[in-house]
Formats: C-alpha cells, sequence, structure tokens
C-alpha cells in the first residue's frame, strides 16, 4: 500500500467537504463564506462532527444564511433551530454568539469576510487575528475556517491543521503540509478526509481495507 493509493482511497471514499455537508456551495461570495464562518463556529465546540453539521443545514434552512438574516432573528429562533440539528449542550452560548457575531461582521466589514481578507493582504496571522475578533472563533475555528476556505482563497494552502495532520498520521502519510499536498490536487477536501480519519478509526479501517 503506497502513500499515493492511500491518498487516493481516502479521497474516493471519504473526500467531502464539511462544507459539502452542511450544504454550502462555497464560492468566494459573501454567504457562502458567512455560511462557512458559521459552521466553523459550530464545529470547533467539543460536539460530534455529524451535529454540528445538522444543526448548520437547520440555522441555513431557516434562512439564516447572512449576517444581516443571523442579527435579525431572535435569540430564541437561532436557539430553536440549533436543537433542530440536536445541537443542545451548547445551544444558548451558540445562540448568543451567533447574533453578536453577525453584529460585529456588518459592523466591522459590512457583512462580507473578503474585507477581512483583503486587511489581511495574504498575512495568514493577520487575518487570524481579524477572524478571533468574532465571538465563538478561536484558533480551532480559524483553523477549520482556512482549512476549508483554501479552496477559494489559494494564497492560504496547503492548509492541513493539527487534526488534518493527525489523520495523516494514522493513515501512515506526512505529517508535513507540503509532502501531504503533493498527494492531491484538491488539499481541502483532503485535509477534510483526513479530519474524518482522525475522529473516526472506521475511516482508517476502511482505507486501509480498501487502498492497493
Amino acid at each position: 500500500m503506497t502513500r499515493a493509493s492511500t491518498a487516493a482511497t481516502l479521497l474516493d471514499r471519504h473526500g467531502t467537504t464539511y462544507a459539502a455537508e452542511a450544504d454550502i456551495t462555497l464560492r468566494d461570495t459573501p454567504q457562502p463564506l458567512y455560511q462557512l464562518l458559521v459552521l466553523s463556529l459550530l464545529l470547533s465546540a467539543r460536539i460530534r462532527a455529524d451535529v454540528a453539521t445538522a444543526a448548520a443545514r437547520a440555522l441555513f434552512a431557516h434562512g439564516l444564511r447572512s449576517p444581516k438574516a443571523m442579527e435579525g432573528a431572535s435569540w430564541q429562533e437561532r436557539v430553536d433551530a440549533l436543537g433542530e440539528g440536536h445541537y443542545r449542550r451548547y445551544d444558548e452560548r451558540t445562540a448568543t454568539q451567533l447574533g453578536e457575531g453577525a453584529g460585529l461582521i456588518r459592523e466591522e466589514w459590512s457583512g462580507d469576510l473578503r474585507k477581512a481578507r483583503e486587511k489581511a493582504d495574504g498575512d495568514e496571522k493577520a487575518l487570524a487575528s481579524e477572524l478571533r475578533e468574532i465571538p465563538g472563533i478561536g484558533p480551532t475555528g480559524v483553523d477549520i475556517f482556512l482549512r476549508e476556505a483554501q479552496s477559494v482563497w489559494p494564497e492560504y494552502a496547503p492548509r492541513f491543521d493539527p487534526k488534518a495532520l493527525q489523520g495523516a498520521a494514522r493513515l501512515g502519510l506526512p505529517e508535513d503540509p507540503h509532502r501531504l499536498a503533493r498527494l492531491t490536487d484538491d488539499p481541502a477536501t483532503f485535509a477534510a478526509a483526513l479530519v474524518r480519519a482522525a475522529l473516526d478509526k472506521k475511516v482508517v479501517e476502511d482505507v486501509k481495507e480498501h487502498a492497493r
């Protein structure tokens, strides 16, 4: 089993970004980028990834797809939507963070996260500092956001965060972002698949069984 076959099998069997799982069609436009930020906030909590993506889908199904809509919703509406996605352990705090974060995004960047990108001008630390001003977005949330956003913000690629590197180690793949990048032409999807390997040993077993 070569590294190339392991990577190809992982992508073939588990290659879906978390954005796609949350029904986000990611583009370099304000609404999808905001939806990715919401998803990143939800995923960064100590809660199962499938619950976080379900909660994101529930929020979006309630029309909370933009900072304006999120800020305009009542706190209870946000709590109820999170509850529909079974995001109950952190629902009240998260509902508050989503409302406050939407307000900050509207005030600081007119609802458009591309303005934070422009201000950072390719400096990852500068962008991370900007994003961490948003309630609920800490280092893990930034990692998740940039891991998925690298497909539309290529200056931050290849982006393999610590969780993705953990998955690489479990599969016997390099634990270096640039060496991992040589195994794929889609680092965002590859990184998401590696995260799945880190979170679920059944993914690792499945890849090892089917890789040749």
